[in-house]
């Protein structure tokens, strides 16, 4: 608990600084890790290699995973900012696209399955999502030091999110499409053949999460991907695609409604490569021997 206080005075005198030089702070924590995470940027590299072989040139792969690092720090800091961020403040700095397919979804009275990825600044996006769109449960994991965990859930949960811990989660989930709601799902972590479904990812069968497809069917919410992206890092826009139904529950129409949802993360990745989050080991259940010394 000591260390946990320290870091709430910590924050204190961060948050009395200007934007600019917190934002400058923690980027330039950010440099200085990646110049010694040795170990960690030897993933993104193979990462990288596995997913577009030869196509990047050297300064690509350069810029991507100096990014990593940057685009992480740029993530907790806005954990930080989200506690004090009112829906006004979110406003000002995040617009949609084809946000017209969700609010007709929404007329109709319909619960709507969001899924998106640790791609560009999700935390600003998902409090954005919920605070000016539409309240959302969502899954969170706990933190490796648990006395943190309330920090956590509360920057989040003061722009109507409800969270919910991993574990359980699905009845939580399923609990509020039942009622109407609406609840968001990460699609980018490694799963495996008890809870995915294999689909081509970067050309290669991934194992992907079948919940969403499952769900959907299950309380007739319509899944809906969504990306946000920035420019200068201080405006951002998220992208919201077309809506996926999802037509039965059988072994085909959750493959297919899954291909469809990873599709569409592999073409955002591919058109905008920096944002993801090259630097976890997203095939290690399939190709373990990508991330062995």
């Amino acid at each position: 608990m000591i260390g946990y206080r320290l870091f709430l005075l910590l924050e204190w005198f961060l948050m009395a600084l200007p934007h600019r030089w917190r934002k400058n702070l923690f980027t330039g924590l950010a440099s200085l890790i990646y110049r010694l995470a040795i170990g960690r940027n030897r993933v993104i590299r193979r990462n990288l290699s596995f997913a577009f072989g030869d196509t990047l040139t050297e300064g690509d792969r350069a810029e991507i995973e100096r990014y990593c690092y940057r685009n992480l720090a740029l993530n907790l800091l806005q954990v930080m900012e989200n506690r004090q961020n009112t829906a006004g403040d979110l406003a000002h700095k995040v617009t949609f696209e084809n946000k017209e397919a969700v609010d007709a979804l929404l007329h109709e009275g319909r619960p709507i399955i969001f899924i998106s990825a640790h791609f560009g600044n999700w935390e600003i996006g998902a409090a954005a999502l919920s605070a000016l769109v539409t309240p959302m449960t969502s899954i969170y994991k706990g933190l490796a030091r648990s006395e943190f965990d309330p920090y956590l859930l509360e920057s989040r949960s003061r722009h109507r999110m409800e969270m919910v811990e991993k574990g359980g989660a699905l009845k939580h989930l399923a609990r509020t499409l039942k009622n109407g709601g609406s609840v968001s799902l990460m699609i980018d972590q490694a799963s495996n053949a008890r809870h995915g479904v294999a689909v081509d990812f970067f050309g290669r069968s991934t194992y992907h999460s079948s919940t969403p497809a499952i769900l959907s069917h299950k309380y007739g919410a319509p899944i809906v991907a969504l990306y946000i992206l920035t420019t200068d890092e201080e405006h951002f826009t998220i992208r919201f695609e077309d809506p996926i139904e999802v037509n039965g529950d059988d072994e085909h129409s959750v493959l297919e409604a899954t291909r469809c949802q990873v599709s569409t993360l592999e073409r955002i990745i591919r058109a905008h490569p920096k944002f993801w989050f090259w630097c976890h080991k997203r095939w290690k259940g399939e190709f373990p021997e990508l991330y062995r010394h």
